[in-house]
């Protein structure tokens, strides 16, 4: 086997390769016979060549062939070309010469491509053959030496020196063979005569006429010739011309007249008479063509197409009734028509590419193919506008898809690319062909919230697991890239974590108050809350969240002067000379709340004589509304109420005790048991006994209580020594729910400075871990003090009460 092998590699850009590789072989191998080692072929060096094996596997090389037959495959394990189907060169080329297979190797990652060139290389296996095994002629015997009598020619499948080369003919007495070449390179044959016939000697004659190939081994075929001397015939048909030349459309009607031939013959009678018919052989022109017999005219019966063959050359026979015949050549030219569409092959194509590619990353191959002849094969391809994709020619009908400028997912996730192909006939005709093409999603995009800031508003005293309001952000990106988290970032309030003030649910980015909430203590506070996309590497963005503490009318009004004590008595002088409007004292309380929940109302409830004495209901003077006269009573006791504006309102008590008297001896003495009324000993008796009682009965179910809990804690601590089940204790630390508002220690101390105008007062907040004890007068006129105690038992780390919970 001869094999040749011609390399030819064009690097260009568009990150895709272009090389050409030729072979040449002989047709009919069997099949799994080697065409050729690509692998090495390709990679040039033959010590590389298990590499280059290699590559072929990962890249995913395969044979593109486009509409036609397969005949040769890739073996990818052994880098080479093998024989798929036996060729045959006459069935696959005819008479073309040369005669090549034509097709691609398509490689991936980078994509390439390699246009194969297999040369099919003629072998003598077909040996020449006439069409009739035997023809007749009638040869007068006036036929005067020269006469010249057209043949049946043999045809050979094969070609060049395998092709047909020579006739000879047998018995030569009478008569010899001619050969007139032709300009497609196939010869006439002509019988000439050298002898005169002699109907009464020999009225019969056979020959053989053999036809010989220049192929090895050497084969032939024959035709016999039958011969019947007739009577004198001394003139032949004679054409006006020799060859005729005629065009046509392809995919003319049947029955178009493509031309009309005609001959003479100056003999008269049956020798004068013509008859016209086609000689053509082994090739389709009968199948095409037909001519009238006695006219000469030459018409269409099949259909043309000049993709198939672009002329046809059809050999017309004239012939008397004596036997005399002349012939003629009549070359049809098939005149092309814009009758295919380009057809478009995807030789590769990327489905799914992602939007951070770099521009000019080639997404897909396409190779055009027209049948069409001249301006109707030339083929332009474009692609719709305003699309980041372009298509570029790369080499002679092959066009690379590209992309042209920065891909966005977020602005566009699938593109649905139209390729349209359009020849330049007259009418053009046009091909497309739609490319879906995804992209897949880069975390590019940040979470954005919905707004720059928050502020929420939350009322105090709430429960703690309050929901107060959600933060919401969003993300551009796809799945898991726009899958956000939302994170409290570390800060503190006054010292303490925030994340003690509030959480925030990771999902959902609902904030919820961890503790109950105070305003006297905080009104407000502010954090940040991070919101944190699933992408590799996460992207985040941050939002500050202010929250604003809304009061309550969660506290009494508290009255600073006058100041009641338990042990001792004071009371304010009026002299009897005094005027209607005498201020007599004023009455000073204060309220920690806010706005109109700290709006205090003075009003007189109760007094010894209410015609005398009036309170104010803004700024809580006590003044006289009559003149003092001296038949008022020395002691007056009055019980003004003071009320804030809350809804619902608070309100606190407070005695005021007036002694009308110009001097303090008198006072003395009528004041001697007014602080010990029977009234007031009464009520003090019923509160104590209350008191005692309460007291005890707490006292006795502390006892029960801790007696039911050391005996279950003692039965339970003999079942676990009887088995052999670990015991695992578990305390929250520092846990304390002794103020029955859950886990949160809530217990604080604060300081109030107050004055004696009710619309100014200073608050100062201390830390956890002490608390305010507020005692009561015992006469319940609601004068208040306060009294700093120790630290909380319960908040100390080694008391012996928390080791025992």
């Amino acid at each position: 086997m001869r094999r040749q092998v011609l390399l030819f590699i064009l690097v260009l850009s568009l990150s895709s390769v272009v090389g050409q590789v030729s072979y040449s072989i002989p047709e009919e191998m069997a099949q799994g016979s080697l065409v050729g080692n690509i692998a090495q072929d390709l990679g040039i060096n033959v010590k590389r060549l298990k590499s280059d094996v290699q590559r072929l596997k990962s890249r995913k090389a395969r044979v593109y062939s486009g509409d036609s037959r397969e005949y040769i495959e890739l073996n990818k394990e052994r880098g080479v070309l093998l024989i798929k189907e036996r060729i045959d060169r006459e069935l696959l080329c005819g008479q073309t010469t040369p005669c090549a297979l034509h097709f691609q190797i398509i490689l991936e990652n980078p994509i390439e491509f390699y246009s194969i060139t297999v040369e099919i290389i003629d072998v003598n296996d077909n040996p020449p053959a006439f069409e009739k095994r035997e023809i007749n002629f009638k040869i007068s015997e006036s036929a005067v030496s020269g006469s010249k009598f057209d043949l049946e020619r043999a045809m050979d499948l094969d070609v060049g020196i395998n092709g047909l080369q020579s006739y000879l003919l047998k018995p030569t007495d009478n008569f010899a063979l001619k050969l007139h070449d032709q300009a497609d390179g196939t010869k006439n044959v002509e019988m000439i005569l050298q002898k005169p016939l002699d109907r009464e000697k020999d009225e019969h004659m056979s020959l053989v006429l053999t036809a010989v190939d220049g192929g090895e081994p050497q084969m032939s075929g024959t035709m016999q010739i039958l011969i019947t001397v007739l009577d004198a015939n001394d003139n032949a048909p004679i054409f006006t011309q020799p060859v005729y030349r005629a065009t046509v459309a392809e995919n003319s009607p049947k029955g178009t007249v493509i031309t009309t031939v005609s001959a003479s013959d100056v003999d008269h009678g049956s020798y004068g008479r013509i008859t016209y018919s086609i000689r053509n052989t082994l090739d389709d022109v009968r199948h095409l063509f037909a001519v009238n017999d006695e006219t000469g005219e030459i018409r269409l019966i099949g259909n043309i197409d000049y993709e198939k063959a672009r002329n046809y050359q059809i050999n017309v026979r004239a012939s008397d009734d004596g036997g005399l015949t002349d012939t003629c050549k009549v070359i049809v030219d098939i005149m092309d028509v814009n009758d295919n569409k380009p057809v478009i092959n995807i030789m590769s194509k990327s489905n799914v590419i992602s939007e951070d590619v770099k521009t000019n990353t080639v997404v897909t191959i396409i190779n055009i193919q027209d049948p069409d002849a001249g301006e109707n094969g030339k083929v332009q391809c474009a692609v719709k506008e305003n699309i980041p994709f372009l298509l570029k020619s790369t080499s002679n009908n092959f066009y690379s898809l590209v992309t042209d400028s920065d891909l966005d997912r977020e602005r566009a996730s699938e593109y649905n690319i139209s390729v349209t192909c359009s020849d330049e006939g007259v009418p053009s005709l046009s091909s497309s062909v739609t490319l879906t093409l995804q992209i897949s999603d880069m975390n590019d995009n940040v979470p954005v919230f919905e707004r720059s800031t928050y502020e929420a508003y939350i009322l105090e005293n709430n429960t703690p697991g309050l929901s107060i309001f959600t933060v919401k952000a969003t993300d551009t990106d796809w799945n898991q890239n726009a899958r956000i988290s939302y994170i409290l970032e570390d800060s503190s309030v006054n010292g303490v974590p925030v994340s003690s003030y509030v959480s925030v649910s990771a999902d959902s980015g609902v904030i919820h108050a961890v503790r109950s909430f105070d305003y006297e203590q905080i009104k407000d506070f502010q954090f940040c809350v991070k919101a944190q996309d699933g992408g590799s590497p996460p992207l985040s963005s941050n939002v500050t969240v202010k929250i604003l503490i809304q009061d309550q009318n969660d506290n009494a009004p508290q009255v600073l002067y006058p100041v009641q004590t338990g042990g001792s008595l004071v009371a304010e002088m009026v002299p009897r000379s005094a005027d209607v409007g005498y201020l007599v004292t004023k009455v000073v309380a204060v309220d920690v709340d806010s706005g109109q929940n700290a709006w205090l109302s003075y009003k007189l409830q109760k007094a010894t004589d209410r015609a005398l004495f009036e309170v104010g209901l803004q700024n809580g003077e006590i003044r006289t509304i009559r003149q003092v006269t001296d038949k008022d009573v020395v002691k007056q006791r009055l019980t003004v109420v003071v009320e804030d504006n809350g809804q619902p309102s608070r309100s606190a008590t407070v005695n005021v005790n007036v002694a009308v008297a110009d001097s303090f001896p008198e006072v003395l003495s009528e004041f001697t048991d007014f602080t010990h009324d029977k009234e007031y000993n009464d009520n003090l008796t019923f509160y104590l006994v209350l008191a005692l009682a309460v007291v005890s009965f707490l006292f006795i179910t502390c006892l029960v209580v801790i007696i039911s809990v050391k005996i279950y804690r003692w039965r339970q601590s003999r079942v676990l020594y009887h088995s052999s089940l670990p015991v695992i204790p578990y305390y929250p630390p520092r846990y304390s729910d002794t103020l029955g508002t859950g886990t949160l220690q809530h217990v604080y101390n604060y300081e109030v400075c107050r004055t004696t105008d009710s619309r100014k007062s200073d608050c100062k907040f201390g830390g956890a871990g002490s608390q305010n004890i507020l005692i009561m007068d015992p006469s319940s006129t609601g004068t208040m003090q306060r009294i700093q105690s120790e630290k909380n038992i319960l908040d100390e780390p080694d008391s012996p009460l928390e080791n025992v919970l």
